[in-house]
C-alpha cells in the first residue's frame, strides 16, 4: 500500500440512519489538487472532516505524515461574534504589516475590500463572515488546504481571482488542495484530479471535471451499464463539454476519438429554433422591452445599498443567509483609504467599479386644474446612486440571456424592473399581453408557507399530466425527474434538505408553467449531479429564461447569450463570460466618466448592448468576423473528413476480420492502410483543436 501525506486505511463510518464509508483507503500525495465530487448527503464534507481529525472513523484510521499541517474551511466559520475584522482575519497585525507583503495584501484585498477593519465579526452578513475565515485561511501557510464550498458568496471576479491564486500559491509538485464545490468551472480550472464520493466509497478520476466526465462514462460503457438516468445526463452532459468552449480550452485533458465515439448519438443540447417557435406561440412577438430605462436610487434612499432588491436575495438586502443587506457588504467603490492614526479603516476593493452616480429630469404631465401651468413647470429632477443609464434592452420569446456583475452592479434591480417589481426613475418597460412570469429566488419563502403540507397534497393542486419533451408526464413523474423518489411523497416539506427545497422549489415553479421563467443564482444547495438534471429539464423548456449567476459553467450551460451589467448599462458578451473577465483585468469596465462624456453606443435590436471601450472600429469587428467565419469552415471540413476517414477505417477493419488468416501480405498491406488512416485522422484531430482554440 502507498504511504500518503495524507490518508485514510480501511475506514468505514456510519451515522444513524446512513453509512458513509464502509472500506475506504485512500490519500494524498504532496503536489495533489484534487477535486471532491459527489451527491449531497454521501459524504463530502465529512469526508474532510476525518483528514482532518474532527470526526473519528468506526473502524481504520486517519494516517498523517509527522509535521503536516492542514487547514480547513467549514461550511460553519469558527470566527468569534466579538472578534473585529482584524483580528479574525488579521490576528491582529497592523497595516504596514500585510500590506508590506505583495501575497498578503493581495489576500486582503480581494477578500476585505469595503469591509471596516475594525468592525465586529458579529454585525457581518453571512457573506461577510465568509470572506473573512477564507482570508484567515489563506493568510496562514500550510501543507494541505481543503475548502468546503469556497465559491459560496463570492461574485464571479473573485472567483476567478481564487482559481489563480490556488494555482500559483504552491511551487510545482508541493503543497496539496482538497476542494468540495459544486462549481463545475472551478473545478476544471483549479484541479488535476478527482475523487467521486458515492456508495460508502471513492472512485479516483484523473484530471479535472471535464476529463472526470469523459472518464465516468467511459466507466460506465465499458461496464455495459444499462441506460440509466444518471449515465444518460452525464453524456448529454460529456457532448455539451466536448462541442464547446471547455474542450478547447482543456486540449491535454480530452482525446477527440474517445470523446467523439461516447456521444456520436446524443442530440445536441437544445432545439433553439424549435424552442424560439414554441416560445413565440406561447408569447407572441413581444416579451419585455426595456426602453430608454434609467433607475435613480436618490441619495439618502437605504434602499440604494441593497440595489433596492439585493443582488444576492430575493426581495430583502443581504446575501441569500437570511440577514438584512448591510452598506459595507458592498465592495469598497471609492478606491480611497481613510485612516485615523495611520489605520486602514476600509480596505480597497481591487475589483471595484466606482459608483455611477448621475440625475435625471423627469417631465411630468401639468396639473389639468390649473391652465396657466406649463409642462416646464412639472418637472423634477433626481439624482442619486444611477443603477441603469439610460438603457434600452429587448427581450424577446424563446431568448436565453445569462446577466453577469459585480455585487451591487444592479443585477437584482435589473431583474425587478423587467417583471414590474420595481420601476424605473425615467423610461419605459414594455410587457408582452400573454406573458406570466415566474422568479425563482434565492430564499425559500415561498415554500414557508407550505411547511406543513406532505410532497403528495402540494402536487394534487396541479393539474395531473404535462407535456415535456414531447412526453405525457405527472407531476410524480416530474418530481423523480428531480432527485425525488417516489417514497419521499408523504415528506412534509419543511422536512425536506436545502437541496430538497431548491428542487421543489422550481419544480412548483415548472407546475405553474410560466412562460418568463428569472432565475437569481439557480445553483445554490444543488450538486453536481443535480445541476445536470436541472440543466437538462431547462434544455426543453420552451419559453424565455433570464438567469444571473456566479457560477460561470451553469450560466454559459442553460443560457446561449450572456451580457454584463456595469457602469449603468447592459453589456453585450459575444464571447461569453470570458469577455467579462477579460474587461474586469483590463481596466475596460465601463466607468462614471466613460458614461458622462457619452461613449459608447445605445444597446441594438439583437445585440443587447453596447461594446466596452466605446466604439468599435466597423471593419476590424468585420475583419474578425470573416476571420471566424473563414476557421468555422476550416473546423467543419476536418469534421467530415475524419467522419470520411473513420468509415474507411471500419471497412478495413471488417476486410481484415474476415480475411483469410494464412495470408499474411494480404494481412500486413491491410494493417499499413489502417495505420495510414489512423495517423492522418490524428493529425486532423490536432489541427482541429489548435482551430478551436483560435476561435475561443
Amino acid at each position: 500500500m502507498p504511504i500518503y501525506d495524507l490518508g485514510l486505511e480501511h475506514v468505514a463510518l456510519s451515522f444513524a440512519t446512513k453509512t458513509i464509508f464502509t472500506d475506504v483507503t485512500q490519500g494524498i500525495f504532496e503536489g495533489d489538487r484534487i477535486g471532491i465530487v459527489g451527491r449531497n448527503g454521501d459524504g463530502k464534507s465529512t469526508l474532510l472532516h476525518l483528514l482532518n481529525g474532527t470526526q473519528e472513523p468506526d473502524r481504520g484510521r486517519v494516517t498523517m505524515r509527522n509535521g503536516l499541517t492542514l487547514g480547513l474551511l467549514d461550511q460553519r466559520d469558527p470566527l468569534g461574534d466579538e472578534d473585529t475584522v482584524r483580528k479574525a482575519a488579521l490576528e491582529d497585525r497592523q497595516d504596514y504589516e500585510w500590506a508590506a507583503d505583495p501575497k498578503s495584501r493581495e489576500i486582503v484585498e480581494s477578500l476585505l475590500g469595503g469591509m471596516e477593519l475594525e468592525a465586529r465579526v458579529g454585525t457581518l452578513s453571512g457573506g461577510q463572515r465568509r470572506r473573512v475565515d477564507l482570508a484567515r485561511l489563506l493568510l496562514r501557510d500550510w501543507d494541505i488546504l481543503a475548502l468546503d464550498e469556497p465559491t459560496n458568496h463570492l461574485d464571479m471576479v473573485t472567483i476567478h481571482w481564487l482559481a489563480e491564486h490556488l494555482k500559483n500559491r504552491w511551487a510545482r509538485n508541493s503543497g496539496a488542495l482538497l476542494l468540495v464545490t459544486h462549481d463545475r468551472w472551478f473545478l476544471d480550472e483549479v484541479c488535476s484530479s478527482m475523487w467521486e464520493v458515492h456508495d460508502g466509497t471513492i472512485d479516483p478520476f484523473e484530471g479535472g471535471y471535464s476529463a472526470y466526465m469523459l472518464q465516468r462514462v467511459e466507466r460506465e460503457r465499458q461496464a455495459d451499464l444499462a441506460e440509466t438516468k444518471r449515465h444518460n445526463l452525464a453524456r448529454k452532459e460529456l457532448a455539451w463539454l466536448t462541442r464547446g468552449a471547455r474542450a478547447r480550452a482543456t486540449k491535454q485533458k480530452f482525446h477527440v476519438k474517445a470523446a467523439r465515439e461516447l456521444i456520436a448519438d446524443v442530440p445536441p443540447m437544445r432545439n433553439s429554433l424549435e424552442l424560439k417557435r414554441m416560445a413565440t406561440s406561447r408569447l407572441g412577438k413581444q416579451v419585455v422591452d426595456l426602453i430608454d430605462v434609467t433607475k435613480i436610487y436618490p441619495a439618502g434612499d437605504p434602499s440604494q445599498a441593497t440595489d433596492g432588491l439585493t443582488d444576492t436575495g430575493a426581495s430583502t438586502g443581504g446575501d441569500g443567509d437570511g440577514r438584512p443587506g448591510d452598506p459595507a457588504d458592498q465592495p469598497d467603490v471609492t478606491r480611497q483609504a481613510h485612516g485615523r492614526g495611520g489605520q486602514i479603516d476600509t480596505v480597497p476593493s481591487p475589483f471595484a467599479e466606482r459608483p455611477l452616480m448621475g440625475s435625471v429630469t423627469i417631465a411630468e404631465d401639468p396639473d389639468d386644474s390649473d391652465p396657466d401651468e406649463t409642462v416646464a413647470a412639472r418637472t423634477r429632477t433626481v439624482s442619486g446612486h444611477m443603477v441603469l443609464d439610460d438603457v434600452t434592452w429587448l427581450i424577446g420569446p424563446g431568448d436565453r440571456f445569462g446577466i453577469v456583475g459585480a455585487n451591487g452592479a444592479g443585477k437584482s434591480t435589473l431583474l425587478g424592473l423587467i417583471d414590474g417589481r420595481i420601476d424605473p426613475t425615467a423610461g419605459h418597460v414594455k410587457v408582452g399581453k400573454t406573458v406570466k412570469f415566474a422568479v425563482l429566488t434565492q430564499r425559500l419563502d415561498e415554500l414557508e408557507k407550505l411547511g406543513k403540507y406532505r410532497i403528495k397534497e402540494v402536487l394534487s393542486r396541479y393539474r395531473p399530466s404535462y407535456v415535456v419533451d414531447g412526453k405525457e408526464v405527472t407531476p410524480g413523474q416530474l418530481m423523480e425527474r428531480l432527485g425525488f423518489e417516489s417514497a419521499q411523497l408523504m415528506t412534509r416539506i419543511q422536512d425536506l434538505s436545502g437541496g430538497q427545497k431548491r428542487r421543489m422549489q422550481l419544480l412548483l415553479i415548472l407546475l405553474d408553467e410560466p412562460n418568463v421563467l428569472i432565475m437569481d443564482e439557480p445553483g445554490n444547495d444543488l450538486d453536481t449531479d443535480m445541476l445536470a438534471v436541472m440543466e437538462d429539464l431547462l434544455d426543453s423548456w420552451p419559453g424565455t429564461l433570464i438567469v444571473v449567476s456566479h457560477d460561470r459553467y451553469l450560466l454559459e450551460r442553460v443560457t446561449d447569450q450572456q451580457f454584463a451589467l456595469t457602469g449603468g448599462k447592459v453589456v453585450h458578451l459575444p464571447g461569453g463570460v470570458q469577455d467579462y473577465l477579460d474587461m474586469v483585468e483590463t481596466g475596460k469596465l465601463r466607468t462614471e466618466d466613460d458614461n458622462q462624456a457619452g461613449q459608447g453606443d445605445r444597446p441594438r435590436k439583437g445585440a443587447g448592448g453596447n461594446e466596452p471601450g466605446g466604439r468599435p472600429d466597423p471593419a476590424q469587428a468585420k475583419a474578425d468576423r470573416i476571420a471566424k467565419r473563414n476557421l468555422a469552415k476550416q473546423a467543419a471540413a476536418i469534421e467530415r473528413r475524419l467522419a470520411k476517414l473513420a468509415d474507411q477505417r471500419k471497412r478495413i477493419e471488417a476486410e481484415m476480420a474476415g480475411h483469410d488468416p494464412s495470408d499474411y501480405e494480404g494481412l500486413n498491406d491491410l494493417n499499413a492502410k489502417l495505420k495510414d488512416l489512423t495517423g492522418q485522422s490524428d493529425e486532423l484531430e490536432e489541427e482541429w483543436l489548435t482551430i478551436g482554440e483560435e476561435l475561443e
